[in-house]
């Protein structure tokens, strides 16, 4: 093993962190964190943003396709699917994210 390896595996991270954005032509980034740092601490809080963000975007689309609401018209419909399309791909990515970095139980009670 590299000695980055050894040290992200004593340190308990699995590899590399997917992070909350991605670079110009859309690929993704990593980071290679133990958790801590400024690096990881920012984009906790990007996550947290992108999380609040889409709730936002939900409870507006609730209200606006509610029964009864007022017709809106194809111009703010398209709006609204491209931020709930955002919204999505953002909650995705945080959950992809948040899961490659929750431990293998399996891999636990191999090293136990």
């Amino acid at each position: 093993m590299r000695r980055r390896d050894l040290h992200d595996a004593a340190a308990g991270v699995a590899g590399p962190r997917l992070l909350p954005w991605t670079t110009p032509e859309g690929k993704p980034c990593y980071l290679s964190t133990n958790g801590r740092g400024y690096l990881s601490d920012l984009a906790d809080s990007i996550e947290t943003v992108q999380l609040s963000m889409g709730e936002e975007v939900l409870e507006y689309a609730r209200s606006a396709t509610a029964p009864g609401a007022q017709t809106q018209s194809a111009t703010e419909y398209r709006w609204l699917a491209r931020r709930l399309t955002e919204a999505l791909s953002d909650a995705l990515r945080v959950a992809d994210s948040r899961g490659q970095r929750i431990p293998d139980p399996e891999e636990a009670t191999e090293d136990a």
